[in-house]
């Protein structure tokens, strides 16, 4: 391996809709993801609530954004906002 080859980090990354921008260069994302139950084997939708970093404020409610895992930015912000996907109508 050379020096000039960089380590590649895997992040997690989500896409959700903004539920929330009420905050200050803060959002709130609500991703919805199909889960199997283990015996019923039928599909069920779990929902779960991330605070992103948004350091330009132009997010708004309803639109719908990708979001990426980063280093702790606060006690509740451990996610940063890559892009918005779909601007809301």
């Amino acid at each position: 391996m050379t020096d000039s080859a960089e380590k590649q980090t895997s992040r997690r990354t989500f896409v959700g809709k903004v539920v929330s921008d009420k905050m200050d260069k803060t959002v709130v994302i609500e991703v919805v993801r199909k889960v199997r139950h283990k015996l019923y084997k039928k599909y069920m939708k779990v929902t779960r609530k991330f605070h992103a970093h948004d350091e330009t404020n132009t997010c708004a409610m309803g639109d719908v954004v990708r979001i990426a895992e980063h280093r702790p930015i606060s006690k509740t912000k451990t996610w940063i906002l890559e892009d918005v996907v779909e601007r809301a109508k």
